[in-house]
């Protein structure tokens, strides 16, 4: 059964939805465009959006130590993983609007490295709507600790994607359960009023 969503204490939050990391899909254009429409029909319910890229300064780079797999990763990248680059920027097919939760982090989850949970937390948001690129990376990291941070956890299955549709699909049906409420889009929108103007 869905279950109905009070839009006061309720964000969607899109993740790494950038060129970087959607680049590693067959074909993202889908994906993005359906993220784009759960992201209004968010809004148009009184609920908050929240959007999470990766990207690195000069700074940031240094912050690896020598030998750490991201790092090594994240540095072979570059330019491209800048944070000024604009393969890190937020895909502007989501809108992106004023009054939105925005941060960059430069490591996996959406919390680590970041003030997201204190953001959320001064907005009184209690459930959290996980999207985002890839599954057995951002999403994974920001389940396990969405849950430890004790927020009510959804994942859109279907607002997810990951290179390996193997990996994506044991994540979506034997992990995620364990510690979200896994659900479509359609079946959030469904929980969603209409038109809220409380928020």
């Amino acid at each position: 059964m869905t279950p109905k969503l009070d839009p006061k204490n309720t964000a969607l939050l899109l993740m790494d939805y950038q060129a970087s990391t959607l680049g590693f899909l067959a074909e993202a254009r889908p994906l993005v465009s359906s993220t784009a429409d759960v992201a209004a029909a968010v809004r148009a319910g009184g609920g908050a959006v929240g959007f999470v890229r990766v990207g690195f300064t000069d700074e940031d780079y240094v912050g690896f130590p020598d030998g750490h797999i991201m790092g090594d990763r994240v540095k072979a990248g570059r330019p491209g993983m800048d944070a000024d680059s604009p393969t890190t920027a937020l895909h502007e097919a989501l809108n992106v609007q004023d009054g939105d939760i925005v941060v960059r982090k430069t490591r996996v989850s959406a919390f680590s490295t970041t003030d997201l949970h204190e953001q959320l937390t001064n907005a009184g948001i209690t459930t959290l709507i996980l999207a985002g690129v890839h599954t057995s990376g951002v999403v994974l990291t920001t389940v396990r600790e969405a849950h430890d941070l004790d927020y009510r956890v959804i994942v859109l299955s279907d607002a997810c994607a990951d290179p390996d549709e193997t990996i994506h699909s044991f994540l979506m049906e034997k992990i995620f359960p364990k510690q979200a409420k896994v659900l479509t889009i359609a079946e959030v929108q469904s929980a969603l009023p209409v038109g809220n103007p409380s928020r």
